[in-house]
């Protein structure tokens, strides 16, 4: 049996402390992608399973994005160095 797609969320730093890693796809705070500025992080969950510190209001994402959104949004300056221009 198959699983609904993945579902992936940024997150604010102010709420690692918050993150339980045993319901989402990461394992640690080490883990997590980070944007450059270090203020938002990106968690991944299934999502037929909701993590119960967002269904409860305890975090509350700043986005909430598919597989596709999410790869363009690591593609962003906010999330990934510029490629270097040799000349």
């Amino acid at each position: 049996m198959s699983h609904l797609p993945d579902v992936y969320a940024t997150i604010s730093i102010d709420d690692l402390n918050k993150i339980d890693f045993s319901q989402v796809g990461e394992t640690s705070e080490n883990t997590i992608r980070k944007s450059l500025d270090l203020t938002q992080f990106v968690i991944k969950y299934e999502s037929e399973h909701e993590p119960t510190f967002i269904a409860d209001g305890l975090v509350l994402p700043i986005q909430v994005l598919t597989h596709q959104e999410a790869i363009a949004l690591m593609q962003t300056a906010v999330w990934q160095e510029p490629e270097p221009i040799i000349e």
